[in-house]
């Protein structure tokens, strides 16, 4: 199994609404992926709440059958339509894919 987790610190608008909606929207975005894409077993999607200068605004953890699945995914049309959006909103970003 491989497990990909990507955080992300949002603008303070982008897209025209506020941070905290481009959040839900984001969230939204990802979780609509469940049961669409072969090979992603699980995907999770988290708002920050703490709102330090440490903290990331977004996290995904999401659950793959292997690597191979995991790049599908990357190429997956539903996919890019939301890494679209999301890179327009995100100021930085970070990830960890690992095999469990």
């Amino acid at each position: 199994m491989v497990k990909h987790i990507v955080s992300w610190k949002l603008k303070d608008e982008a897209h025209g609404i506020p941070k905290a909606q481009v959040a839900l929207r984001i969230k939204e975005l990802l979780e609509e992926l469940q049961g669409q894409i072969p090979g992603l077993l699980k995907i999770e999607v988290g708002i920050d709440f703490s709102q330090t200068a440490q903290s990331a605004d977004v996290v995904l953890y999401s659950e793959f059958t292997d690597r191979a699945a995991l790049d599908a995914y990357q190429a997956h049309p539903l996919h890019q339509a939301g890494k679209d959006y999301i890179g327009g909103a995100a100021t930085e970003r970070r990830l960890v894919d690992f095999e469990a």
